[in-house]
């Protein structure tokens, strides 16, 4: 069966770490698009921080935000679904961050929180929100309803965040390694792949008519959801496991091979 739903991650998938779409998988999602297939890309971030790469490669199918937390509209941002962490869970994140002296950004549909500065302002521009806030205090935040949260570390020390998280939320928040120096807890029951679930419903679109291509933790719900999932060559073991074909890494065009192989040519699986 052909591809008709391309979704693709956006860091070291679509774009690299000087944040550009290299031309040739532009050059491969917009020939996708003009042969009337969706393309979307599905993220950790926000609308605000997907919207420039949507509106650049001309997708107008709905953008998978927030690790599947939110679908929105690719022109202009309206909501399809949303989920929240219960303010119980955000409360907890906010004393293990004390306890631990761990930095936190807090996220509700629109913005990011945080209490202070310690990278470049363009990292927070590029890699948290476009419009991340300073509060002095991310407590004034708890009345606000949270799309998510997210730990911020030296690489080294995401794993021991990770497994604490894991053990202290247990089922009541997914939590997910999304960059060597983030691990983030999303609300119960939400990832790229249930999202793409429902996107793919949505457009009346059969699970086997869909191509997911990802390279993290976090895209191994959808590259397993999807009928072809690819992982990027450069992509972590989980994402590899969980693929049915591994691309060139990124500076090889990864996507683009990917596209123009299983949507552009029609092959199938090996």
């Amino acid at each position: 069966m052909s591809i008709r739903l391309i979704v693709l991650d956006l860091d070291g998938t679509t774009i690299g770490d000087d944040y550009v779409v290299p031309a040739r998988v532009a050059a491969a999602i917009r020939a996708a698009c003009e042969r009337g297939i969706d393309v979307t890309l599905a993220t950790g971030r926000s609308y605000a921080g997907t919207r420039r790469y949507a509106e650049e490669l001309g997708l107008e199918a709905p953008l998978i935000c927030y690790q599947g937390g939110a679908i929105v509209e690719a022109a202009t941002g309206a909501s399809l679904y949303s989920a929240t962490v219960s303010r119980e869970s955000v409360r907890a994140a906010l004393d293990l961050a004390r306890a631990n002296k761990w930095y936190l950004v807090l996220y509700d549909q629109r913005n990011a929180f945080v209490d202070e500065w310690i990278m470049p302002a363009e990292f927070y521009e590029q890699l948290i929100h476009p419009e991340t806030i300073l509060v002095p205090d991310l407590r004034e935040c708890l009345e606000r309803d949270m799309a998510k949260f997210l730990f911020m570390d030296e690489p080294e020390r995401i794993p021991a965040i990770e497994a604490v998280l894991r053990e202290h939320f247990g089922e009541r928040l997914e939590i997910v390694r999304s960059h060597a120096r983030f691990v983030e807890g999303n609300p119960p029951g939400v990832s790229k792949g249930s999202a793409l679930e429902l996107l793919a419903g949505r457009l009346g679109v059969s699970r086997s008519e869909v191509l997911a291509i990802g390279d993290s933790d976090n895209d191994v719900s959808m590259l397993a959801w999807a009928g072809v999932g690819v992982a990027m060559g450069q992509g972590t073991a989980a994402a590899r496991a969980a693929a049915d074909w591994i691309a060139p890494p990124f500076a090889a065009g990864g996507a683009a091979v990917a596209i123009e192989r299983f949507a552009l040519h029609g092959q199938g699986l090996p």
